[in-house]
């Protein structure tokens, strides 16, 4: 009997064994991951989904089931915001397709440690597949389509592979945004506003993008008409681009096919590329140590915008460029490249011939171990972490991002953060000129109120400015120490 007793014991004190948690047409994925335990898979089979889903648990997998050329489908109807929203460490999603969302059909929130692959992404608004503020990340082997901003969208990351992916029929294909130490290789970037952009949006949190290779891409024919929510940056990327960089430091561009870009295969500027950006004085605004090694590009420029033909016609040409080197430091000697000599050009006419080199040293970005989860010591700590992971995706502090400035909101709502949180979770289309935002319903009414009263809290320099009444300026004071 004390045997007995004994092994019951250390059965109770062993953690739950992972296991398969299956998913049927007309089941719930949400039910799902609500049911899971880390280490658990779930998988999806055939059938259409008409639902969100968040994943605030680590070590999950959605795992789709593809039967004979069926897949399982999560349909937003144009209705639903995101479809699968993940905050958890070591989460993997692939094999789904998602349709007809208006805001993301992936979106990270802070989580490290993620795998998206192997997915079909058609039409789901804003973004396609969205990590924020996450370490360790690869996508790979997915196709996305018709998406008015980024297609792959890896905004505030370190550390992320970008491989294998089709992108086509959006604003942008792929774009690196405030991003450290990402590989972009061997995607297919076709038929977008422009293919591949490295940027830097000041006003975030994260204010640099530097260690990035664009490597052994398709670039070819990135000529759709911009279709961005009008006043966003990316509605002013103009059409017929390749490559932007956009004031990102150390980016290697080596071995691409560039081709059929109507007006220009590689554009390197500064922040002013982007018109009415406002300033941020903590975001250097050059782009430097820019490398352009090896690559085929040809018939690119062959119908460029006004104001790049304009600039070709200072050299007696009326086509556009493969290379165009536009504002300030994009211009500078610290910039290279290699076989100038192949190429149609403008504005490189300083840029030193870079050493015969190759960035095939580098085989991934991903991290050799696991990425330690964020760590939280106070609630002030994953307030902020929820801020950037979250909110800072679609508000930068002082432009038009996908949402308004946090300085209107904070003009709005200065002394009302318990409005902001009410609107969180049930966000309304206030303004023609802006699309829906998504609910941040999953979030709970204390954690949502603290992350209204960080966003008021944004300046603390500004404080009389942001917040009228001195309770609120109290509260922000604490914060900011």
């Amino acid at each position: 009997m004390k045997k007995i007793t004994l092994l019951l014991s250390l059965l109770l004190c062993l953690p739950a064994m992972a296991k398969d948690i299956i998913v049927k047409d007309g089941d719930s994925i949400q039910a799902a991951v609500n049911e899971a335990v880390s280490g658990d898979v779930i998988l999806i089979h055939p059938g259409t989904y008409r639902e969100s889903v968040y994943v605030d648990k680590d070590n999950i997998t959605l795992r789709g089931v593809v039967v004979e050329g069926e897949w399982p489908v999560m349909e937003g109807d144009h209705k639903l915001n995101d479809a699968i929203l993940y905050s958890g460490n070591n989460f993997t999603v692939e094999w789904l397709k998602i349709v007809h969302y208006k805001g993301n059909a992936i979106m990270g929130q802070s989580g490290n440690n993620y795998v998206i692959r192997n997915n079909w992404v058609v039409d789901t608004g804003v973004y396609g597949i969205f990590p924020q503020y996450g370490k360790n990340g690869l996508i790979e082997y997915n196709v996305l389509s018709g998406i008015e901003d980024a297609a792959i969208y890896v905004g505030m990351c370190d550390n992320v592979d970008v491989k294998h992916n089709e992108v086509f029929d959006s604003v942008a294909g792929i774009e690196i945004e405030n991003t450290r130490h990402a590989l972009v290789e061997n995607n297919y970037a076709h038929n977008n506003t422009a293919g591949i952009l490295v940027f830097i949006t000041p006003g975030l949190p994260i204010k640099t993008a530097y260690d990035i290779i664009v490597r052994d891409n398709f670039v070819v024919n990135n000529n759709t008409p911009n279709f961005g929510a009008p006043g966003s940056i990316v509605s002013k990327v103009p059409v017929g681009v390749g490559i932007v960089v956009m004031a990102a430091d150390d980016v290697k561009i080596e071995g691409n096919i560039i081709t059929g870009n109507q007006t220009a295969g590689i554009v390197i500027t500064d922040l002013a590329f982007v018109t009415d950006v406002a300033s941020d004085k903590e975001s250097e605004p050059n782009p430097d140590n820019i490398k352009v090694l090896d690559n085929l590009m040809f018939n690119n420029g062959f119908d460029p915008v006004a104001e790049v033909k304009a600039a070709m016609l200072t050299k007696f040409k009326t086509t556009g460029p493969d290379i165009l080197a536009n504002i300030g430091s994009a211009q500078e000697p610290d910039n290279c490249i290699l076989n100038a000599e192949r190429y149609t050009s403008f504005g490189i006419g300083k840029w030193s011939k870079c050493e015969l080199t190759t960035t095939a040293d580098v085989t991934t970005y991903l991290l050799p171990a696991d990425a330690a989860p964020r760590e939280i010591e106070t609630d002030a700590d994953r307030v902020a972490r929820l801020y950037k992971g979250i909110c800072a995706g679609c508000h930068a502090y002082n432009l038009r991002m996908i949402g308004p400035p946090a300085m209107a909101i904070q003009a709005q709502y200065y002394d009302n953060p318990q409005g902001i949180a009410d609107y969180l979770a049930n966000p309304v289309k206030k303004r023609p000129d802006f699309p829906p935002m998504p609910s941040q319903g999953h979030l709970s009414e204390e954690l949502r109120l603290k992350v209204a009263e960080y966003m008021l809290c944004l300046s603390p320099k500004n404080l009389e400015a942001v917040a009228a009444n001195q309770g609120q300026v109290a509260k922000c004071e604490k914060m900011s120490k």
